[in-house]
């Protein structure tokens, strides 16, 4: 691989975690908005943690 072809590759990676970390923060602004979407992930957290197992911490 040329130096040539080995920057290309390095600019067409950084942009593509550029748009992945993108797409999460659109993500995670759009379920923060969402107030039933909210509620929904909180029942859920409250059942995890009834199923959890005991600690004897």
């Amino acid at each position: 691989m040329s130096d040539s072809d080995a920057v290309r590759t390095a600019l067409r990676e950084a942009a593509a975690r550029r748009r992945a970390r993108s797409a999460l923060r659109e993500e995670v602004l759009r379920i923060a908005a969402d107030d039933a979407d909210r509620e929904e992930m909180r029942i859920i957290r409250e059942q995890m943690a009834d199923l959890a197992p005991a600690t004897d911490a």
